[in-house]
């Protein structure tokens, strides 16, 4: 087969079936749709056909890149490639973007070599290489993917950005290519999703303490409402974006220490630390930081500084603790409130 396509947008004729042409410009949908994502609408569900397409006017000597089948990666991906004619060999990932694919296993060798089969890739092209991005290199085995369909590995940038400097030299990755950067604007774009998540198990929390107001002296109320907010947001905005300023190496801590300075400024602010409040001051500077830090341990998942072996030894060490802290800060609020 040549690989002539037809224009953008369109059904192409090749491998197992027809191949469809994409287009790397993204439309209102695409970027609408990503905002949502970002913003945990629909986002266990964002994703394309697993499969082969078309970019440009590939032809059988055209590269091969492989991807997720995470539309937000995907779309990533082939905004990048205007002017290029190549093909993208998608995966089934689940949904799930590249890096936490690849630590999962659904971008791993078994489903690369079954896409291989599947899309007859090796009747669409006449080379046997294919182009993986960096970060899927710890899910696949490429003497194994050589061995069981003959197509050999290669692993390119880290950003798709850097994918056409990439293929303009000849397949050779500079050493700014391969670093894996985190950088202000890649932290922020997370935090929207974990604030999201974040907020909807608070309405658990909320729902209690409309249930307790119904008995207590002191009713909790906006000053309250405030007080736990603050926590919840030094935990999922505060301490991801300003995560490579704050002392200390675990998440967990340099979430305790964010929501250590929330909590003794609201106390503060209340005017808490007097005779008759000052077992509510207490107990909201053990609860409060102990929440910021439960829920900055969180982003360990989202962020390029963390090992699944230190992510275990840090919750294993942080979560007994932040659990009595939680439980101890809560009585004390609780007993306040019951007592006036």
């Amino acid at each position: 087969m040549s690989g002539c396509c037809c224009s953008k947008e369109s059904t192409c004729c090749g491998g197992s079936g027809g191949i469809v042409t994409v287009a790397t410009q993204l439309t209102m949908k695409d970027i609408f749709g990503a905002w949502k994502v970002r913003w945990s609408i629909g986002r266990m569900n964002y994703k394309i056909e697993p499969g082969l397409y078309a970019v440009g006017l590939p032809k059988s000597s055209s590269p091969v890149l492989v991807s997720a089948n995470y539309k937000l990666t995907f779309d990533s991906l082939r905004k990048e490639l205007s002017g290029l004619d190549c093909w993208l060999l998608i995966l089934d990932t689940r949904g799930v973007n590249v890096w936490c694919a690849a630590g999962k296993g659904t971008f791993g060798t078994d489903e690369l070599v079954n896409r291989i089969s599947l899309t007859g890739l090796s009747r669409v092209v006449t080379h046997r290489k294919l182009i993986l991005p960096q970060l899927g290199a710890v899910g696949v085995s490429a003497h194994k993917v050589a061995k069981q369909s003959g197509f050999t590995v290669q692993y390119g940038p880290v950003r798709a950005s850097d994918i056409k400097a990439y293929l303009a030299s000849g397949n050779q990755a500079t050493e700014a290519m391969r670093q894996v950067r985190f950088t202000f604007y890649d932290r922020l774009v997370l935090t929207p999703v974990e604030f999201v998540s974040a907020a909807r198990k608070s309405l658990l929390v909320f729902g209690a303490l409309f249930i307790i107001n119904l008995f207590v002296a002191r009713p909790f109320g906006l000053t309250d409402f405030v007080a736990f907010m603050g926590a919840v947001i030094a935990g999922t905005v505060i301490t991801p974006v300003l995560l490579p300023f704050i002392p200390g190496k675990a998440f967990a801590w340099k979430g305790w220490l964010m929501g250590l300075f929330w909590a003794i400024a609201i106390c503060q602010l209340n005017g808490w630390y007097s005779v008759g409040t000052w077992m509510l001051a207490v107990g909201y500077i053990l609860a409060l930081p102990s929440v910021t830090a439960y829920l900055a341990m969180n982003f360990t998942g989202s962020s390029t500084y963390t090992s699944f072996s230190g992510v275990t030894k840090e919750m294993s060490r942080a979560i007994p603790l932040i659990l009595v802290s939680i439980v101890l800060g809560a009585v004390m609020v609780l007993i306040n409130s019951l007592i006036g």
